[in-house]
């Protein structure tokens, strides 16, 4: 019997049609009965919260550039696996639409061999999103204003991109 290893699966959803499913991501780099092989599975969910910058969020409305976003997301995900091993396995999809607090706006899960792969690969992903790929949110307060985001939140408090790259 022979097991796939290295397997990516990247998407965007647009989540006015269906939720994001954390479960499918980790069901995804798990495997079910003899097919699974790796030891860990890392899953990572990025929620959207009710606050940012001192101001009381009622929600945020995604836009992505789909092809575009995808493709970044494959290159990140074959980047993390030159760093931490071809066998690693990579789920990413990420939410297109309006999302209330609470509601999903990623998922990454990452299945390796080994922990620390798992959690090192997890990482660098979610901050590469973040940094590279062409997805915008528009944020909508508690007042009735709503704004752009203006990039990465971490950047704008004083942290340094390379300090996330593990």
């Amino acid at each position: 019997m022979q097991f796939e290893a290295g397997k990516i699966f990247v998407d965007v959803l647009d989540v006015t049609q269906q939720p994001l499913d954390a479960m499918a991501g980790l069901a995804y780099v798990t495997g079910q009965g003899l097919a699974v092989r790796n030891g860990a599975e890392n899953l990572f969910v990025g929620t959207v919260r009710n606050h940012n910058l001192g101001k009381k969020v009622l929600g945020i409305s995604y836009d992505v550039f789909i092809p575009l976003a995808k493709q970044s997301f494959l290159e990140i995900c074959q980047e993390a696996q030159a760093k931490w091993g071809e066998e690693l396995d990579f789920y990413v999809v990420h939410a297109q639409g309006k999302l209330d607090i609470g509601g999903v706006s990623i998922v990454i899960a990452v299945g390796s061999p080994h922990r620390d792969e798992a959690f090192k690969a997890s990482r660098y992903v979610i901050e590469e999103i973040k940094h590279r790929s062409p997805v915008w949110k528009l944020e909508h307060y508690e007042d009735g204003d709503s704004e752009w985001s203006k990039g990465c939140e971490l950047c704008s408090s004083n942290h340094k991109h390379e300090a996330h790259v593990i």
